[in-house]
């Protein structure tokens, strides 16, 4: 069975200008937009996503109280931690990521 990153992955394998490679700095992997990465996984259930301070507030989305990788990051920050836990979280994650790319462009 296809974890939830891989899910998700595969959700976005269609988006034109849109690559999932190696991260030079967190590890793991790292989404890319025509060249500009946008995103890294912390792990298979935690992306890292710079999604901007407008859309973060728009949306109403708080940066998590306890992050174990970023815990004295601003809350005005661009980039957030998003968790996903089941296919509706893929979705949603999904979602914001197709949102941070229209912020690219």
């Amino acid at each position: 069975m296809a974890s939830l990153r891989q899910k998700l992955l595969a959700s976005l394998v269609t988006i034109d200008g849109f690559t999932a490679e190696p991260s030079k700095v967190a590890g793991g992997t790292a989404l890319f937009f025509r060249g500009k990465e946008f995103a890294h996984f912390h792990h298979d259930n935690e992306i890292d996503l710079r999604l901007t301070r407008k859309v973060i507030k728009k949306l109403g989305l708080e940066h998590p109280i306890r992050s174990a990788l970023h815990p004295t990051r601003s809350s005005s920050s661009q980039w957030i931690e998003i968790g996903f836990h089941s296919d509706d979280d893929v979705s949603r994650v999904a979602h914001l990521v197709r949102l941070a790319i229209g912020e690219l462009q």
